[in-house]
């Protein structure tokens, strides 16, 4: 196909202090300000220092097992805000939950966002995964997975509605005649759903990008239909260049049936990434990071992730034949999935497995040179497998460090990354359009989920 003419995207995933499950215990770690404004201010000016296209930053709604793993983060759309001042080209996008939220309240603070950044704010749609989080929000019980999506297409559709509630132009400001705003420009939505209900007019006025960006993180079959219907940006796990490209060709034939061009939606998998100037000296990292994993964690969180019980297995046994905890599953099905594809296509005894995916969460965990990691970024960007990747540095804020210090430069002399930003919003950096009033309803109609 010929070497591609655009060049690749990356995000920096800012998850606690590092994506490697102990990563926090490591010395270079910065945990102690984890809930320091000043820490999030210096990962936000690397990125950009790097011509990241943007921060991302996930949000759980609850707090467990405090005592012995790093739990609890920042609300992430307030220190976004906060982040926006001391930046002035990134993407600034986070994870905000259809499942416990009302559209008018997202679709202010994103639209306030979007204000306050200049056009630089992006929303990762999810839906929640656990009873607790339903427990927190006053539910006795999470959603089906299935019903779930049909919520957010909902949710969404809401609260597209309520961004355009305001045409561009609407405001007037006309301080002789006293005219603040056409009032043929701002209208009511009178939104009536199944399971959602506004009004409006909005009560902030369109945002420099009409929309945020919009982001999907859900790779299970509901989960790239959704994506493929609204996302401009998908955040997926993929742990082979091959599983990457049935991925990426997958979502991209979808994109038709939604009245949508291919390039409209950037995937853009993880990556986590851990360097060395040399092999060795990236493998003996990699091991200290795995040496520093309590053998119970391990235990905890396949049976956790697996709806069963595995604290009388052996860890260094495979996987016990259990009944398929995908279809049992009412939480990240595609994880979950990844997980049972990993255990038995690789034979992983469950101490084996339980350490991989601990240390990046089920994303592609890389060990290397720099220069290793560019041509590993190359290929699957080349092959077609991705659009670019979310950096999840294991340790932070070293990671991040290395990888603009060390990496950006190789991939920018290789003509694969830009060497300054060329525009000022996230739709700029990302190649986006600029979505005109109405837009998912004109371009994007909602395709019936399958049951």
């Amino acid at each position: 196909m010929g070497k591609r003419q655009e060049q690749l995207h990356l995000g920096a995933f800012i998850y606690y202090t590092g994506h490697h499950h102990a990563g926090w215990r490591h010395p270079e770690s910065g945990v102690e300000g984890m809930f320091d404004v000043k820490f999030y201010q210096k990962l936000a000016q690397t990125a950009e220092r790097g011509k990241f296209d943007m921060l991302f930053f996930a949000d759980l709604l609850y707090a467990t097992n405090v005592g012995q793993a790093v739990a609890g983060m920042l609300e992430p759309l307030t220190l976004l805000s906060a982040l926006s001042a001391v930046t002035e080209k990134i993407g600034l996008t986070a994870t905000v939950s259809t499942t416990y939220n009302t559209p008018f309240n997202v679709a202010r603070k994103f639209s306030s966002l979007d204000h306050i950044s200049g056009g630089r704010a992006g929303w990762n749609i999810v839906t929640s995964q656990l009873d607790l989080e339903a427990h927190n929000y006053g539910q006795p019980k999470h959603p089906e997975h299935g019903l779930r999506y049909k919520m957010a297409r909902e949710f969404v559709d809401a609260t597209t509605r309520l961004w355009d509630s305001w045409e561009d132009g609407a405001l007037v400001l006309d301080r002789v005649s006293g005219q603040f705003a056409d009032e043929s420009k701002v209208r009511p939505v009178d939104y009536s759903g199944e399971w959602y209900s506004t009004k409006g007019p909005l009560n902030v006025p369109r945002s420099p990008q009409g929309y945020p960006v919009l982001i999907q993180a859900g790779s299970s079959g509901p989960g790239q239909d959704f994506a493929a219907s609204i996302g401009e940006v998908i955040f997926t796990a993929q742990q082979s260049l091959e599983a990457a490209k049935v991925f990426y060709e997958s979502v991209n034939s979808k994109l038709g049936d939604y009245g949508r061009e291919r390039g409209s939606l950037k995937i853009m998998p993880g990556l986590s990434p851990i360097l060395g100037a040399t092999e060795e000296e990236a493998k003996q990292r990699y091991q200290e990071l795995q040496g520093l994993i309590p053998a119970a964690h391990i235990v905890g969180f396949l049976s956790g992730f697996l709806g069963v019980d595995l604290s009388s297995y052996s860890l260094d046994d495979q996987l016990p034949d259990i009944p398929d905890p995908v279809e049992a599953s009412n939480g990240m099905k595609s994880r979950v999935q990844l997980i049972m594809d990993m255990a038995r296509k690789d034979k992983l005894s469950m101490r084996e497995l339980g350490s991989r995916m601990l240390g990046a969460r089920g994303h592609l965990q890389f060990v290397g040179t720099p220069e290793q990691l560019a041509d590993l970024i190359e290929l699957w960007f080349e092959d077609y497998g991705c659009d670019g990747f979310n950096i999840m540095a294991p340790v932070l804020p070293g990671g991040l460090d290395d990888f603009v210090h060390y990496v950006v430069p190789i991939l920018q002399q290789r003509g694969l990354f830009r060497e300054d930003y060329t525009g000022d919003t996230l739709r700029d950096h990302l190649g986006l359009e600029r979505p005109s009033e109405g837009h998912f309803r004109k371009k994007r109609p909602v395709v019936q989920e399958q049951a």
